[in-house]
């Protein structure tokens, strides 16, 4: 079997393709991932690649776990899926002893501790918070490739750190970083940038190494990124790259679209395929993203392969966001008591918002329905003290032969942990242990009574490497930023309101498209249903609809059924 047969003719017209620059246009819901494995898949198949001299570029550690496991599933083993700062990090280390004569300094572990140390020089004594916004600040300069002078002419400040004493802190940060012998995150990038560009047999050994690269989200690279990534092309032109312009979320950490969108300019040769099939979502939550990024530089026309019959999005207005909180609380409630005919597992829920703050009246408006949610972004999964700890037991029990079957055995391990078969009450720590060893006794029950203890663990051990974390049962809370790249059956995105979405300090037009795209990664999370609400307040403050639901227009959204009963009203829209 072709590694192409799965794919449909976009697809396949994308993975084909092995040789020279391509760039495929990939919209939300397209299958992008499926494209990039079948690629390399094919390139193997074909006696075109050699594994070990295929880079695929990602922007995360799990997207990287991810394709790995992808490509092992399919027999392809040894193609190098990282990050561009892990594959940067493995050449410095590999080549700094030949070319500097030592080893390579340490990478800083803390940032923030740093610049409150170098500020103590200066005499400042900037908050934590300050010296948060000032390392953002550092990391944009250097993703952006701007010298510290390139800085001054800004003429920035963050908080109570005026322009002059900014630069003269960064300049600081530098030197101690020098004086300690350390390399930042993003120095990372610009070392190995500089080491390929002075160090002629640097760069032919890489060259010689990887010979084809893939680069994934290739819309959010910064310029130090793609500069990265020319060193490591030199003059060869086996690149692919996959992107779509209407997700890119991180201009403020350096990201930019232009060298997605001006791919073609830059490879007049270059093969473009536009994937706009759309796997994921129902046909009336595509109008909604489509209506939204309508006449948007690079925005992709999203086409559904599902069938009518699916639910039209609403909006609703509420009073205040105690009362948006609550009326999304009972709504859920409702999906999962299947009181208007869709029955919902809390797994298949996922509530979204523009910040961090939003969460906790959606939290304590679904613990007082006695519904358990999860917040995405916290700990991870197999990082979870109880998870590590169920891990390591079920390898200790291994050791000792069981007469009970594989399931029975997992389950009596974690017993001796704990773990009970009622739920504690929705809310608090022990509510998401439980969760945790839950999704543990799942996942073997999903294994079959031939597996094994020690097995079991293993193949928990190698998730973890891959970052491949299972699905917790709960109600998922998660920023629009947080989201990015997952999907639910139902979806509800809060906050529709301007000063949250779009953000009250997103004043300028490109701020406010960055905002209008964040949006349009929420929407395109949802599978079937998708509900939009607002609040017309907050304490004292009172709140308009966001603009951009009068973008979408009322054509493909309809009023939600805001009652007395959650505390809700019509939408005046």
């Amino acid at each position: 079997m072709s590694a192409l047969d799965a794919l449909d003719p976009a697809q396949r017209q994308a993975a084909e393709i092995v040789r020279g620059p391509v760039a495929v246009l990939a919209g939300a819901g397209t299958g992008k991932t499926r494209v990039i494995t079948h690629r390399i898949a094919y390139g193997v198949e074909e006696g075109t690649y050699t594994p070990n001299r295929v880079l695929a570029l990602t922007f995360t550690s799990k997207a990287a776990g991810e394709l790995r496991g992808r490509l092992r599933a399919m027999g392809v083993v040894g193609v190098q899926a990282k990050t561009f700062h892990a594959a940067a990090l493995a050449q410095l280390n590999f080549f700094w002893p030949t070319v500097a004569g030592d080893t390579a300094p340490k990478i800083v572990d803390n940032k923030v501790r740093l610049l409150a140390h170098a500020a103590e020089t200066l005499r400042l004594r900037p908050d934590t918070n300050t010296l948060r916004d000032i390392a953002a600040q550092i990391e944009w300069r250097k993703v952006t490739m701007r010298s510290i002078d390139d800085y001054r002419t800004l003429d920035r400040g963050v908080g109570a750190v005026g322009a002059d004493a900014l630069v003269d802190l960064m300049a600081a940060y530098e030197k101690l970083k020098d004086e300690r012998r350390q390399l930042d995150f993003e120095d990372v990038l610009l070392a190995c940038a500089g080491m390929i560009e002075s160090e002629p047999r640097v760069a032919v050994a890489i060259r010689e190494q990887y010979r084809h690269f893939t680069v994934d989200e290739y819309q959010d690279v910064s310029a130090l990124q793609n500069r990265l990534l020319e060193l490591w092309l030199g003059k060869r032109r086996d690149i692919c790259v996959v992107g779509d312009a209407s997700q890119t979320i991180y201009s403020f950490t350096g990201a930019e679209a232009r060298f997605l969108l001006e791919f073609g300019a830059r490879y007049p040769d270059a093969t473009i395929v536009r994937l706009e099939r759309n796997y994921r979502s129902a046909p009336p939550i595509l109008d909604v993203a489509n209506a939204l990024m309508r006449d948007r530089p690079g925005a992709l026309r999203l086409r559904a392969t599902r069938g009518e019959g699916d639910p039209v999005p609403t909006v609703t207005a509420y009073a205040d966001d105690e009362a948006e909180a609550a009326g999304v609380a009972r709504r859920i409630r409702d999906l999962l008591d299947g009181a208007h005919g869709t029955v919902a597992t809390p797994g298949e829920i996922a509530v979204l918002y523009r910040s961090h703050a939003q969460s906790a009246l959606v939290q304590q408006a679904l613990a007082q329905l006695g519904i358990a949610a999860g917040v995405l972004g916290g700990t991870r999964f197999f990082d979870m003290p109880e998870v590590r700890q169920a891990i390591m037991a079920i390898r200790a029990a291994a050791v000792a032969p069981s007469e009970r079957g594989f399931a029975s055995a997992v389950r009596d391990v974690l017993r001796g942990l704990g773990h009970t078969d009622d739920a504690p009450e929705a809310g608090g720590a022990l509510r998401g242990a439980w969760e945790a060893r839950q999704t543990i006794l799942r996942l073997a029950e999903d294994e079959g009574e031939n597996a094994t203890l020690r097995g079991f663990a293993d193949r928990l051990l190698a998730r973890a490497k891959d970052q491949h974390e299972p699905a917790v049962r709960t109600v998922t809370l998660a920023t629009l930023h947080a989201a990015k790249g997952l999907e639910w059956p139902h979806v509800f995105l809060i906050g529709a309101s301007e000063g949250l979405l779009p953000i009250s300090y997103a004043s300028s037009l490109e701020g406010i498209d960055e905002e209008r795209r964040l949006a349009y990664v929420g929407i395109t999370r949802a599978e079937t249903s998708l509900s939009l609400s607002w609040s017309a307040g907050s304490g004292r403050s009172t709140r308009q609809a966001s603009r951009f639901l009068a973008e979408i227009g009322t054509d493909t959204l309809r009023a939600g059924d805001g009652t007395a009963s959650d505390g809700g009203r019509r939408s005046p829209r």
